[in-house]
């Protein structure tokens, strides 16, 4: 059976939910790179640039992408953004979420309040890749103006491109992670 975030880490399952509806089914070791495949990708008003250039970038790359704001440079509310692109993930756990904002901070703080997100706030290759490596993060987060785009860009490709090691160790972590209540 599936934990509440839709992945059993053991056993590779997944949930996906589809009208209300769960259904759930085993990844396949190939399936994975599809499954990182499907991004949804969000900013504040500091973050709008940088969101721009990486969905130029994996668009071009075959990344389907859904953007849940904001828009424009027009002054807004990370905490909103955040809890969208959680909410999406939530009904659409085979997404993979990156979210932007001047430091990053605002952003890990906001989404890390859902039980079903491992947001990981990158500032280096090693973070980005042990991010995902040992945390099964499943949120990459960014602070717009602490790097330039190029620099962000190389941190994207080192997370989307690591996978879970599945080490025993880590499951365990993880699934003592997911046991806390929070958000919904």
């Amino acid at each position: 059976m599936c934990v509440d975030d839709g992945w059993n880490y053991g056993e590779k399952c997944y949930k996906n939910v589809v009208d209300g509806c769960c259904f759930y089914g085993y990844i396949e070791d190939r399936d994975m790179e599809v499954l990182m495949k499907n991004i949804v990708i969000g900013s504040d008003h500091a973050g709008v640039e940088l969101k721009a250039y990486f969905k130029d970038f994996l668009q071009s790359n075959g990344y389907t992408v859904v953007d849940v704001g904001t828009m424009d440079a027009t002054s807004c509310d990370y905490p909103d953004i955040a809890g969208a692109l959680a909410r999406h993930i939530g009904a659409n756990p085979n997404c993979t979420g990156i979210l932007i904002c001047g430091t990053g901070v605002g952003m890990s703080i906001a989404v890390n309040r859902y039980s079903h997100i491992r947001g990981a706030l990158l500032y280096n290759a090693e973070v980005a890749k042990l991010a995902r490596e040992h945390n099964d993060a499943n949120v990459a987060i960014f602070g717009a103006r602490m790097f330039g785009q190029a620099e962000n860009l190389e941190l994207l490709k080192e997370f989307l491109g690591t996978d879970f090691s599945n080490d025993e160790r880590h499951v365990r972590r993880i699934a003592k992670i997911n046991s806390v209540s929070l958000c919904k």
